[in-house]
């Protein structure tokens, strides 16, 4: 239960998901809900910053010669893959509560850090455009 407590204090999830009904969160399935509402939050922040990341891409490639635009085409590539990545990468750090009900709480939290990480990234991306 230690692990899974620090695992929630280290998520950084969004003030949105902390308030309410997960300010107590005592069972399992709370915590579990708790978790799956910081991933869509964190989710909600991706999106954006990957919205904002293509637009600056596809500017980029409207300067270029049509033979040497790529660069929203790379990006889309790049985040199908980091989604693949995130998922898998997750998917294999749940399995340190297989067969538990934490199991749950441990793939969110590990999707939740890294979707985080994957916004700042695409946000670096924006303004360095």
């Amino acid at each position: 239960m230690k692990r899974i407590l620090l695992g929630l204090c280290l998520l950084g999830a969004p003030a949105a998901a902390q308030t309410g009904f997960c300010d107590n969160a005592q069972t399992q399935f709370e915590i579990n809900e708790c978790t799956a509402r910081a991933m869509d939050a964190a989710d909600v922040a991706l999106n954006q910053a990957y919205r904002e990341a293509m637009g600056s891409l596809k500017v980029i490639d409207a300067d270029l010669p049509r033979a040497e635009q790529g660069a929203a085409g790379a990006l889309l590539r790049a985040q199908r893959a980091w989604i693949t990545v995130r998922d898998e990468t997750c998917m294999a750090q749940g399995y340190l509560m297989y067969g538990g009900s934490a199991r749950q709480t441990e793939v969110n939290g590990c999707k939740t850090l890294m979707t985080q990480t994957r916004t700042e990234e695409l946000w670096r991306l924006v303004q360095q455009y």
